[in-house]
């Protein structure tokens, strides 16, 4: 998901995985629908995270087909390839950064990122390895969050962060909301992509109780952050400032649809 330390969790990638899973996994069939994946396609998950998309798209290229997933994190790797759904192919899930891919040129027919392209230091240097690996032909698809003014889940936690985080950790926590679809179309157009388009998905997505998800998904993502400007007392706060929140918003099961919005971005090399 991120080539980055940005979304490193307090308590370990695997609790990254268990609760960013119901917000990351409603994007995954548009983000591969875009790439137009068939029995035999080879992909790349780019900055793949704990692998959603590998994941997903094990299932659509078949045993004949090739995933690989690359992340510059060990421990989203680590992760990756043990929660690897074993009724498919395997999955190559790499340690590399971005820029520095492991693999031949014109290895993959389609590259997908989701929710990484935000993250990247260089993103020319990086889209330009991209383009290496894909295919003459080959698509790319990419997602990023639009606005967190637009995103009431989000808003929720930017507050919490912003009282009870630190100096720094609110810059921190808007770096993932910062892509927009115009930098990546020059981007991609300037390293030999083209027939660039982006659209706006939106899915109400209904979360687990959240009582206990937001604020264990606070700790998981921003839990390192809160801790270190503020203790355990901090971190608790913010959890409570972020279920006080969406208190109008909850059902009286404690669940929550609340609405999320990507930008997909896709491209042809």
């Amino acid at each position: 998901m991120a080539d980055t330390d940005a979304h490193v969790s307090s308590e370990g990638p695997e609790r990254y995985d268990t609760y960013s899973a119901p917000i990351m996994r409603p994007f995954v069939a548009e983000l591969l629908d875009a790439v137009d994946l068939a029995p035999g396609s080879a992909v790349l998950d780019l900055a793949c995270g704990t692998g959603y998309a590998a994941h997903a798209a094990a299932a659509l290229v078949g045993p004949t087909g090739r995933v690989c997933g690359a992340d510059i994190d060990a421990g989203m790797i680590r992760v990756a390839r043990e929660r690897h759904p074993r009724l498919y192919p395997d999955i190559d899930f790499t340690v590399a950064p971005a820029d520095r891919l492991p693999y031949d040129t014109a290895t993959f027919g389609a590259v997908v990122c989701q929710q990484g392209a935000q993250f990247f230091p260089d993103l020319n240097a990086t889209l330009t390895e991209t383009a290496r690996v894909t295919r003459p032909g080959g698509r790319f698809a990419a997602t990023v969050w639009a606005p967190v003014d637009r995103q009431p889940y989000f808003l929720a936690q930017q507050r919490a962060i912003e009282e009870y985080g630190g100096p720094e950790a609110p810059r921190t926590f808007l770096r993932p909301f910062t892509r927009t679809a115009e930098s990546l179309t020059t981007a991609l157009e300037h390293v030999g992509y083209h027939d660039t388009a982006h659209r706006e998905v939106t899915f109400g997505i209904t979360l687990p109780p959240l009582a206990a998800y937001a604020p264990g998904h606070l700790a998981a993502l921003w839990g390192g952050l809160i801790t270190q400007a503020g203790g355990e007392k901090a971190l608790t706060e913010a959890g409570r400032l972020v279920l006080n929140q969406l208190a109008d918003r909850t059902a009286p099961d404690g669940t929550a649809t609340l609405p999320f919005t990507a930008i997909l971005m896709t491209a042809t090399r």
